[in-house]
């Protein structure tokens, strides 16, 4: 952990905080997690992910570079992505959505991910924009895995599209990072919650394992989460059909005032569709099927999604190859932080501080004067 040289907070989320790193000459993002936390089933997660990161071998999924744990912290690298994420790229756009031929692009290599897992027989079940990354070569990278569920595949023949390189591709990030390796034993994949369980129902399933946790990002969550019949890898392309839908018209399609009014939007509301229909909201329809068994790719997986005319002419084994991304990042994205960490960041430290209250002064202030009180009234209160 010594060798490594914390820059800036990359983020900070339920599970732990991600800091971009400085190993040698490379940079990488480092997810540290508190396994002293109240965070439920943290560590358990943490470790899950790791196991899952340890597997993947993908252009469109990130790699383990390495990990640490001391007696308080489980962390461990994978690549640095400077593209940022899809959310906040589409936000630089004008109108703050994307063209049809982008979101063709950014679909297309994010179907092919979960394609990818789904052949590992894991259910990502944590899509949105937040958790599409964008590589320095454009492409996209899927983060975030502890809410991914193990389960039994169907059998699927595969689809004659999904030849796409692995190791060799452009824009994968070999494995040419090291540092001290703590060898870490996954545990079995717990049932977190990022939103309250509705009901836990056990449906037969003869086809292959369904999963009765309730997880998710609320405006994601599919029909049969959020009635808790169960669910597998359909839940998957339900949510990219909202991601597709969020990249087109730069709202989601079953938002409400609250999570009870933005369910019942998911079990009854009909997707509102602007313009003149084509291949594009006709594939966001079938995505967005309520009833499961009806939805696109639920009998033949992805290579069916791959079929549907919206993607016609596509060259899938050469996505890496042939399609220029529709952004890269620039060497303003890539460059280091104006005002990196003095000295370095003490991961140890900063997780320190976090716990410890905040010093008071030595003497009490004086009392600001009647024009600072005015002048400070208008300030938003944090």
């Amino acid at each position: 952990m010594e060798e490594l040289k914390p820059l800036k907070v990359l983020g900070k989320g339920a599970m732990g905080t991600v800091f971009l790193v400085q190993h040698n000459t490379a940079h990488v993002a480092l997810k540290v997690v508190d396994k002293t936390s109240s965070i439920h089933d943290g560590s358990r997660r943490a470790r899950w992910e790791m196991q899952l990161l340890s597997r993947f071998s993908h252009p469109f999924l990130p790699t383990l570079l390495g990990s640490f744990e001391t007696q308080n912290l489980l962390g461990w690298a994978i690549p640095y992505c400077p593209g940022s994420d899809l959310n906040i790229l589409r936000y630089r756009q004008t109108d703050r959505v994307f063209a049809p031929p982008v979101i063709r692009f950014y679909v297309a290599e994010i179907l092919c991910a979960l394609e990818h897992l789904h052949s590992m027989g894991i259910a990502y079940r944590d899509l949105k924009p937040e958790n599409v990354l964008i590589q320095q070569s454009g492409h996209v990278t899927l983060t975030d895995f502890d809410l991914s569920r193990t389960l039994t595949p169907k059998t699927i023949t595969p689809s004659h599209h999904s030849n796409i390189p692995d190791d060799d591709a452009p824009g994968k990030h070999r494995r040419n990072f090291r540092f001290m390796w703590i060898p870490i034993h996954a545990k079995p994949k717990p049932k977190p919650a990022r939103v309250s369980p509705v009901s836990r129902r056990r449906p037969s399933f003869s086809n292959g394992e369904r999963s009765n946790s309730f997880v998710g990002t609320e405006e994601y969550v599919a029909p049969e989460v959020v009635r808790g019949d169960g669910h597998e890898f359909a839940v998957d392309w339900w949510a990219l059909g909202v991601l597709t839908y969020e990249m087109l018209y730069g709202t989601t399609p079953f938002k409400g005032n609250n999570r009870k009014e933005t369910f019942r939007n998911v079990l009854l509301k009909t997707p509102e569709f602007i313009g003149k229909k084509s291949a594009l909201t006709d594939l966001i329809a079938r995505l967005l099927e309520k009833d499961p068994t009806r939805r696109l790719g639920y009998v033949r997986g992805a290579s069916e999604i791959k079929e549907h005319e919206f993607f016609r002419g596509l060259k899938w084994d050469q996505l890496t190859e042939v399609m220029r991304p529709p952004f890269i990042p620039s060497r303003d994205d890539v460059v280091l932080p104006a005002k990196p960490f003095t000295g370095g960041l003490d991961i140890r430290g900063y997780f320190q501080s976090l716990k410890s209250p905040p010093s008071l002064p030595p003497s009490p202030l004086p009392s600001p004067s009647d024009a600072e009180f005015e002048r400070n009234a208008s300030l938003p209160e944090f």
